[in-house]
């Protein structure tokens, strides 16, 4: 399908099936903007009944148009469809817009008639955008296509738009016309039954009309095929094009019950926020932002460090850039003293000369755009942001002016904040019609310069390999096999334990002993002190049937425990199968933190890591990975939880052996790609020592499908 795409965005000629002699119906407003929007092909209406549409002459059926067609676009009822597609096939066409509603979204016999247009578009490899949509617009100028429905054509931009909900569609194009944004190409996939997101990232990755893409989306139908393209689209240093993404559903009304703390936290949205950051895509919180991201990426270089210079009339609003910056990840710049003796030629003595740079209140064009082109000179700026508030002798129009005479053929980004809405309208008006970024309140730039300048870190960072461990697949198996066989869900910890061995993780050394006897002599062969756990393939969490004892120093104190835990678990879970006790090496003092996995039907293996212990439901301080997971992006897991600085080492305590960690993440994601039925993984907690001293699996859990 994605080899015939250029017919749905670049026709030469287009059949409007179902074109209407009637006005406000969706076909004659799409055969209206199609012919005002100045498209360059030949048009064909298609309606049985009528002879022509506004002096077009129309066809009976695609059949009897003379000449090839491209694209059909699509407006009938429903059910009428699936013969109106195989006529298109027979014709030729390749390309096609369902606009239609009427399909799985209104279920029952709408769903089937979603199956049988699958299956007619497969037959004749058909590009299908659809349905259930409100159109797709091209407004590049080689095309000017407007086969949507919708109140106007956007202007010609290099922003590619993809949205899965028509009616925010217009909403934003509508938004977009307000701030002057242009787009490259704007796509309402509606029900998806053809063209999907990674489809048709694939197709913008090699669009020259487009620079930049936004998505909204409320369900990804491959979130793995997305991962892979969005991946390759920002990997490509010379043609990398930022992907800045709305996905709604956030919240959740319920969660599923989960077996291990991994699968209690790995929601829906904790999904995407791993998919989103693991190929780079930005995501946007709001509307807002995907608009006031997208006008920077699309106008503005990549900022190559984080050093900002505010330029400001206004001390309040300097500071309040200022907090803004630093809070979301810049610093202000330190600039030159050459630069700062260049300030001091031409401004008022009473200017602040230290970054935030205060032109004072009075200040005019002049002004400006001396401190702007001495500054965007300084090797110590990474980037600039611009303020102004109105004040009487303000001279709007012209700071403008000297904001776009300042940043022409500029190689590091500049944001404008104009504060207000009449007394700067039109010095605003002149910064959008020269594509300069403008935001009505400081925080706005200031975050959008740190998406900016994050996105920069991700995408040019280097990348390492996927590292592929020597492992003993084949014994991992085999303990699962068994379970499966038994007809067993659950791996108590030393049947986990053979397997996390197979795959070398570092482990403690274990003995499962039957009786106190056992447990003593296994205790001293093992070196005290010891810890003493329940072993039963019913009980997964052990603490909570009192079966974990810590600390054992002698035998004596180990036959006490093994007596009182043998009575609490008869008390507490009477029915439980014991196998007896796990009599394990205890682990020297370190941090506590958790390595986990959770199979997702769509996702498939997501691996997670956060400090570990009995509350790590409760703090959720986790990060989220899709396997496979590279050892580079391991080291980011590690860093983005909000702990991390305990794991550097505070309170005069020596920092812990992070790459230690980032092995156990990168092999946990190889074992989770090898071995399918593996549900959940817990490893909590795993004790991390001292930098270079490693770390050990203290307790541990899978989880089988």
């Amino acid at each position: 399908m994605l080899e015939n795409a250029d017919k749905v965005f670049y026709p030469k000629s287009i059949a409007l099936v179902g074109a209407s002699t009637k006005e406000n119906t969706l076909s004659r407003t799409i055969f209206t903007n199609l012919q005002e929007g100045g498209y360059k092909g030949l048009l064909y209406p298609v309606n049985p009944k009528a002879e022509d549409i506004l002096g077009t002459k129309c066809y009976p059926s695609v059949t009897a148009i003379p000449g090839n067609v491209d694209l059909a676009v699509i407006v009938i009822p429903s059910k009428f469809i699936p013969a109106s597609l195989e006529e298109c096939g027979k014709k030729g066409i390749k390309g096609v817009i369902i606009i239609s509603a009427g399909f799985k979204e209104v279920g029952g016999e709408g769903i089937m008639l979603e199956k049988q247009v699958i299956e007619i578009i497969k037959k004749y490899n058909m590009a299908l955008i659809g349905p259930n949509c409100l159109g797709v617009i091209n407004p590049d100028p080689k095309s000017s296509m407007n086969a949507a429905f919708g109140k106007f054509m956007p202007k010609a931009g290099n922003i590619a738009f993809i949205t899965q909900s028509g009616a925010l569609g217009t909403a934003i194009l509508d938004y977009a016309k307000g701030l002057n944004i242009g787009f490259s190409k704007f796509i309402s996939m509606g029900n998806k039954a053809g063209l999907k997101e990674m489809e048709l990232l694939q197709y913008l990755k090699d669009d020259a009309a487009t620079k930049v893409i936004i998505l909204y989306v409320e369900d990804m139908s491959n979130p793995r095929g997305f991962l892979k393209i969005a991946s390759e689209i920002n990997d490509d240093v010379n043609n990398m094009k930022p992907i800045i993404a709305m996905k709604s559903g956030r919240t959740a009304e319920g969660a599923k019950a989960a077996s291990s703390h991994t699968g209690a936290l790995a929601g829906a949205d904790e999904m995407y926020d791993a998919l989103f950051n693991q190929c780079s895509v930005i995501r946007a919180n709001t509307v807002e932002e995907l608009l006031d991201f997208s006008m920077a990426f699309a106008h503005m270089p990549i900022p190559k460090g984080n050093r900002v210079c505010i330029v400001t009339n206004a001390g309040g609003p300097g500071i309040m850039t200022t907090d803004a910056a630093i809070k979301y990840g810049l610093q202000l710049a330190k600039l030159d003293p050459a630069t700062v003796a260049k300030l001091r030629e031409k401004l008022p003595p009473t200017s602040n000369f230290n970054n935030p740079i205060d032109v004072i209140g009075d200040a005019q064009h002049d002004r400006y755009e001396w401190a702007l082109d001495n500054i965007m000179k300084d090797k110590n700026v990474d980037c600039v942001i611009v303020l102004l508030t109105p004040q009487s002798v303000t001279d709007v129009e012209e700071i403008a002016a000297s904001v776009v005479k300042c940043t022409k053929g500029t190689k590091i980004p500049v944001l404008a904040c104009f504060m207000g809405i009449v007394d700067v309208a039109k010095g605003i008006d002149i910064l959008k019609e020269n594509n300069i970024p403008v935001y009505r309140f400081p925080e706005e730039a200031a975050l959008t310069m740190s998406v900016m300048y994050k996105h920069g870190q991700n995408v040019f960072a280097p990348k390492t390999e996927i590292i592929k461990y020597k492992a003993d697949k084949a014994a991992a198996l085999k303990v699962i096999e068994k379970a499966k066989k038994d007809g067993r869900k659950y791996l108590p910890e030393l049947e986990s334990l053979e397997v996390f061995n197979a795959y070398g993780f570092p482990t403690l050394r274990s003995v499962l002993c039957a009786t106190s006897d056992d447990a003593a002599k296994c205790a001293k062969e093992i070196g005290f002190p010891v810890v003493m756990k329940i072993v039963s393939p019913d009980i997964i969490h052990k603490i909570d049937v009192k079966g974990v004892k810590v600390g054992l120093d002698t035998e004596l104190e180990v036959k006490g425990a093994y007596a009182e835990m043998m009575q609490n678990v008869k008390n507490l879970m009477p029915k439980a199968k014991i196998w007896g006790v796990n009599i394990q090496q205890m682990a020297k003092k370190g941090e506590e933190v958790i390595v986990g996995a959770k199979r997702d039907e769509s996702f498939g293996p997501l691996i997670m890591f956060g400090l570990g212990g009995s509350f790590v439901e409760v703090m959720k301080d986790v990060s989220f990975s899709i396997a496979p997971v590279r050892l580079s992006r391991a080291q980011k897991m590690i860093k983005s939880v909000k702990t991390y600085k305990i794991l550097e080492g505070v309170r005069g305590k020596p920092a812990c052996d992070t790459d230690a960690i980032a092995d156990c993440i990168c092999r946990l994601s190889q074992l989770m790609m090898d071995c399918e039925d593996i549900a959940e993984v817990d490893m909590n907690p795993v004790i991390v020592h001292a930098k270079g001293l490693g770390c050990k699996l203290a307790d541990a859990r899978i989880i089988l499908k």
